[in-house]
This record gives structure tokens, sequence and C-alpha cells, in this order.
């Protein structure tokens, strides 16, 4: 950033909506290193920062809902979105109605910029995009200051999120990495650092209109892959092609679910190809001073870790992890429901739970294995289901350890595999924490 921007900018305050999003947290660190002073406008309620702003798009749809945040604020970059409709989240709400109602209140407010973080795409691929680019003309309609960045897949080293954890899942698979159909579609794939520095720039440039973003040049999805996998250091050359009637009856299966890192829009804009204009990149230079890098000169300057193969190849074992957790909990739950009376009774005998009902005892343990199985099926709040089912586990351990010794030599495992089982659920508490 040269000198000249730097100054321009010092003093002058930014509001950044979807603050808490994979992009934006790039967006921010370019601002302040631009001398911005930032706002966060965030969703989730509760205490806030002094420099955050409590910013639900699903309530802030008219325009004096904004005016009380728009205090003292230069500029706005707007960098929400929803990849998919949940509850009251919803395309029109998110991507049109809120953000609509902030560029009318910046307008009256004399707010000086507003960036529009897009994405770059056809409306046909599906309402994502098409509400995306619904807004986008709209806001240029407004006497406004505004400008849109369209940016087609944009990754970083430091991290990924939904469809592209999930390419880089594929690209570091043991054995071979794992390609969506023939892998030939074209992406222009651009690092969330560039993105960052383009929006800061926009900050700082006078011309409105729209700007797709991409990389220097199209690649190849199977190419991008390749460069991850060798980015990653993990060895060899062959490739799986996974059939795309396969790969489009897993998107329908996740959509229907509500789930998934990729939605039938994603695919539908994978198989097109997402590639920018052809003097894309150009535009950006001349306008900006500045456009994307290639994948390649990226991940050259930014040398992988072990944490970051970790993070790739964690990707598929974390939900096994989960399913195979649910399946012990619902089998448990099973056991203590099908185990004769009389068994538990054996079991308990000459031990301190005689005398505590061991039959009702069991069918209540059981029982409650049973809801933590259907909770953490549930996807709902998973963290404090496995923190439920270790502090379980923590308490058979030490209840039936003290009371039956014994157990401890089962030569099946008996108690010796809550050794194990304790550690997995701490394992699946920290990998619970993904995007």
């Amino acid at each position: 950033m040269s000198a000249a921007i730097h100054s321009a900018a010092t003093a002058r305050t930014v509001l950044v909506i979807g603050a808490d999003g994979f992009l934006a947290g790039y967006i921010l660190a370019a601002l302040r290193r631009a001398g911005w002073r930032v706002l966060r406008g965030v969703r989730r309620g509760g205490v806030l920062g002094e420099d955050e702003r409590y910013c639900d798009l699903t309530r802030l749809t008219r325009e004096q809902d904004w005016q009380p945040l728009l205090t003292g604020v230069d500029a706005v970059v707007n960098a929400s979105g929803i990849l998919r409709e949940v509850g009251r989240q919803r395309f029109d709400c998110i991507h049109v109605d809120a953000p609509f109602a902030l560029a009318r209140a910046c307008a009256s407010a004399g707010v000086a910029r507003y960036v529009q973080v897009s994405a770059l795409g056809r409306p046909e691929d599906g309402e994502f995009i098409a509400s995306k680019h619904r807004f986008d003309e709209v806001l240029l309609a407004l006497p406004l200051d505004a400008i849109v960045l369209r940016p087609s897949v944009v990754y970083a080293t430091s991290g990924s999120y939904g469809g592209t954890s999930l390419l880089r899942a594929l690209a570091a698979f043991p054995g071979a990495q794992v390609l969506p159909g023939d892998g030939h579609w074209p992406i222009q794939p651009l690092a969330a650092e560039d993105l960052g520095e383009l929006v800061a720039r926009a900050l700082d440039t006078g011309t409105r209109g729209v700007y797709e973003v991409g990389g220097p040049q199209p690649t190849s999805l199977r190419d991008y892959q390749r460069q991850w996998r060798r980015w990653l250091r993990i060895d060899g050359q062959r490739v799986w092609q996974v059939p795309q009637a396969l790969v489009s009856l897993q998107v329908r299966v996740g959509e229907w679910l509500g789930r998934g890192p990729v939605g039938e829009t994603m695919w539908r804009m994978l198989r097109r190809g997402n590639v920018t204009a052809p003097q894309a990149s150009a535009r950006l230079r001349e306008t900006f001073g500045f456009a994307p890098r290639a994948l390649s000169e990226v991940l050259a300057a930014h040398p992988s870790q072990v944490q970051d193969r970790w993070q790739a190849q964690l990707y598929f074992l974390a939900p096994t992890l989960r399913v195979a957790i649910v399946a012990l909990w619902l089998l448990s739950a099973w056991a203590g429901w099908a185990a004769p009376a009389a068994d538990i009774d054996v079991l308990a005998s000459g031990s301190v739970l005689q005398h505590l009902a061991p039959v009702a005892l069991a069918r209540i343990t059981a029982t409650l294995d049973l809801v933590l199985a259907v909770w953490l099926a549930s996807g709902w709040r998973p963290r404090w289901a496995l923190g439920l089912m270790g502090l379980s586990v923590a308490a058979y351990t030490l209840a039936f350890g003290l009371a039956l010794p014994g157990l401890w030599l089962d030569p099946l495992g008996g108690l010796a595999k809550n050794l194990l089982v304790l550690p997995a659920l701490a394992v699946a508490w920290v990998l619970a924490e993904r995007r």
C-alpha cells in the first residue's frame, strides 16, 4: 500500500458487514494495514466489543434500522452472504433487502463509499448468484459512490472454508487425489489476501461499476488440486475420478439435508466453469494498480506446515469419527435396554450397585445414551453433546471402576476401552469447530 493511500485513509472509519465470515477476516486485515479504523458488523448477540456493531441482516431491512449504525462511518464494505437458506436467513433478505436498506441509509447519511463483495457466476446457476446480482444492479442505480467486486473461487493458505476445504481435502487424500468428474472445468482462483487488498484499494478509488476478480489465468480443477497436493507435500500423482453422476447425487442429498460444503448452485458453477472476462485482470491493474496473483506464486510464498496436512486430511475423518460415536452410543443404549434384568442383577451382586436399583439404573443410563446419540446426530450444538458424553463416560468409568474393579480385566476390554473413548471424544470436540 503506497504512503499516499495510507495517508488518505488515516483516521477514517469503515463498517464491515459480515465481519465474522471467512472472507471478511482478510478484508479486515487489509483495511487495518491501510490505516482504516474498522467497525465489525456481526450477527451474534451478547456483549459486543468497542469495535463491533450488531448487524443481523434478518432484522435490519428498513433504512431507518441502519441509520444509528452509520454514525461516524465514512465507508461501508458488505461481505455478508449465505450459500443456502436456513430458517430466517433467506437469499432475498440477506442478499437484497437488508443490503439495499443499508445502501439507502448510506446515501442519506452521506457515507463516502460502499464496496459490495458479490460473486462471479450467472443468475441461472442458482438463487445464490441471482440474488447477489439483483442487489448489484440496484446498488449501482442509487446516488451512491459504490463499486461491486465479483470474485471467482477464493482460497487461503492459512485456512479454508466450505467448498475450498473440500477441494483441499480431496487433493490431500491418501494414495491419490480424488477428482470430481474429469476435472477439466476451468476456474480462476484468487487468494483471500488479494481480495482484501482490492477491497482496501477500492475504498480509495473513485471509480464505480462491476469488476470481475480472479487470478491472472484460468486453470483446470485438476491442476488446481494438483498444485495443492504438491504444496501439502503429499507424494503421488495418481488421480481417482468420481463419476459426475455420483457427485451430483451426493450434492442433491446434501441439499435435501441442508448440509454439506457444496450446494446445487456451487456444483453448477463449477461444471459451467467460473472464470472472469478475458481483460478482467488488466482492468483491475489499470484501475487499482493491483491484480490477484497466480496460485503458484501464492503457494510458493507461503510454505505449508504439518498442521496444513492435518487440516486437509482430518476433513473426512472428523465426520467419520462423529458417526462412529453416534453408532457406539446407540449400541450402548440398545444394550442397556435389551440386557435381561437377571443378568444385570448378577453383575451388580456383591457390590455397592446392588443397593441402587441396578436394573432401573441401567435403563436410565441407556435412555441417556440414546438422547445423547440423537442430539449429536442432529448437529445442534455438537460440542455440548460431546461434552456431556465425555462427562457420562468419565462418570461410568469412575463408578464401575470402583464398584466393580474386575471389569478392568475383562478380556473384551470392558472399562479399559474408555481409556480410548475419552480422548476420541476430546478430539471430536476439537474438530466440531469447522467451517
